[in-house]
This record gives structure tokens, sequence and C-alpha cells, in this order.
């Protein structure tokens, strides 16, 4: 049973990750999965399980996960993320730590959140990211979420 902790790079899909250490292993015909999708533009660990050791991912893919990110306000892209096209900049007059603060305070806790389109969950075997490349839009069902731990760092 194998469980490997991979610090996955900006650019690469989980996929492609899975696919690399099915080939680096030579198990073409092993079972190699994920405990988690990471968008392509993200970074970070990547648990993959190789084998028996794919029976432990519904236990990886339950579990609680941490995020850290950088916002930059004021700008909005068309896909809602750093990798798309600034279709709009918004001044910051009244932009101060306690308003950002105060605003992070309503997403403590459990919610619900509509996934957006250019996201890598799948929709019939295709990450949302596809379609809306495509310029087509799927319905997306709320999820709930709990944010146990929200702050400003800087």
């Amino acid at each position: 049973m194998s469980l490997l902790v991979i610090d996955k790079p900006c650019g690469l899909s989980s996929f492609a990750v899975v696919k690399r250490v099915r080939a680096l292993l030579g198990k073409k015909r092993e079972k190699v999965g994920h405990g988690g999708t990471l968008d392509p533009f993200a970074s970070g660990v990547l648990p993959v399980c190789v084998g028996e050791g794919t029976k432990v991912l519904p236990f990886l893919l339950a579990a609680d996960k941490v995020y850290q990110a950088v916002v930059r306000f004021g700008v909005e892209t068309d896909t809602l993320d750093v990798t798309g096209r600034v279709v709009a900049e918004y001044p910051l007059r009244d932009l101060t730590e306690a308003a950002v603060n105060s605003a992070l305070a309503q997403f403590r806790g459990p919610i619900e959140q509509v996934p957006p389109m250019y996201s890598a969950l799948k929709r019939d075997g295709k990450p949302l990211y596809q379609y809306a490349r495509a310029g087509l839009t799927v319905d997306r069902a709320p999820r709930k979420v709990t944010i146990h731990a929200l702050e400003l760092l800087a």
C-alpha cells in the first residue's frame, strides 16, 4: 500500500500528476488516484495513492483542508481567478483592514457555496473549467462547506 505526498506545482492538473506518477512507477495497470483536486493554477500538497492505498482515498477526500490564497482587490477577471483576462477594475476607496476582517466574518462557519464555472470540479467526467472555456455554463448545485478558520494574514 502506497501513499505519496506530492507538492503539486502550478500549471499541472491533478490528473497530470497522477499520470506522471503512474509513468514513473511503471504502474500502467495498477490503480493510482489523488486525494482531492487542485485547480491547475494552484500549487500545494496533493496526496496520491497507489494500488491498495487507493482504499484510503474516501477518507482523504472527506478530511478538512487548509488553503492559503493571495487576493487582489479591485480587479475582476473573466474566470474569477488569476488565469483570466481582466474585464473590470474598481477603485478601492474605503478598503481598510477592518473592512476586510468584517467581510471575512460572514464566511466563517457552515455556508452554502456554488462552485464557480472555472473550477476543477467535474460534471459528467469533465472539469467545469473546460465547459467554461468552451463558453458554456452548466447548473451547479450549492455545496455545504464549513469554514473553521478564516484570517487575514497581511
